[in-house]
C-alpha cells in the first residue's frame, strides 16, 4: 500500500469507491505474492519429498551429520539433531514416533530409514544412542521429525 508520504497532497480527493477499488488492488496483489510464495513452497516440498523417498543418502548428506556431532562436541553437548523430515513421510505420519512405540521404527521409509539403517550398522556398535521424536507441532498436529545421536556416557 501507499506510503503517506508518497501522497500528493495537491490532488483531488480520491471517492470513497476509488479508495475501495485502490484497498482491493492492494488485496489482490497481496493474495497473489502468497499465491505464489505456496507454490514455490508445495514445489520445493514435492522435490525433497520425492528426492527422501527415492534417493540414496548422499556422502554429503553423511558429510553434515558428522559436522553437526562435531560442532556438538565443540560446544560441550553429549547429543545432536541430526536430520528432520516432515512427520508425513512416515507411514503413520509420525504416530508411533510421537507415542514412544517400541516398533516406531518399522514406519520409516526413504532416507530416514537408509540412515536408520546406517546407524544400526555403523553407529549403535561404537556406544552411540539414536531417538527420533516429534520436533513441531503446527496447528497442534505432528510436524517434523527429528533424529538426534547421542554420546553421552551410561548413568546405570
Amino acid at each position: 500500500m501507499a506510503n503517506i508520504k508518497d501522497v500528493d497532497e495537491s490532488a483531488a480527493l480520491l471517492s470513497a469507491q476509488e479508495l475501495r477499488l485502490a484497498l482491493l488492488q492492494e488485496q489482490m496483489k497481496e493474495a497473489d505474492k502468497q499465491e505464489k510464495l505456496r507454490a514455490k513452497q508445495h514445489e520445493e516440498l514435492t522435490q525433497f519429498t520425492n528426492s527422501f523417498l527415492q534417493d540414496q543418502v548422499s556422502d554429503d548428506e553423511i558429510a553434515m551429520v558428522r559436522r553437526l556431532v562435531m560442532n556438538a562436541v565443540k560446544n560441550g553437548k553429549y547429543e545432536a539433531l541430526v536430520y528432520s523430515f516432515p512427520s508425513a513421510l512416515c507411514t503413520d505420519s509420525g504416530r508411533a514416533i510421537n507415542s514412544a512405540d517400541p516398533q516406531w521404527t518399522e514406519t520409516l521409509q526413504g532416507k530416514a530409514k537408509q540412515l536408520y539403517e546406517r546407524y544400526v550398522k555403523f553407529a549403535r556398535p561404537q556406544g552411540y544412542k539414536l531417538k527420533a521424536m516429534i520436533i513441531n507441532f503446527p496447528g497442534g498436529i505432528p510436524g517434523d521429525v527429528g533424529f538426534f545421536i547421542n554420546w553421552a556416557p551410561d548413568t546405570k
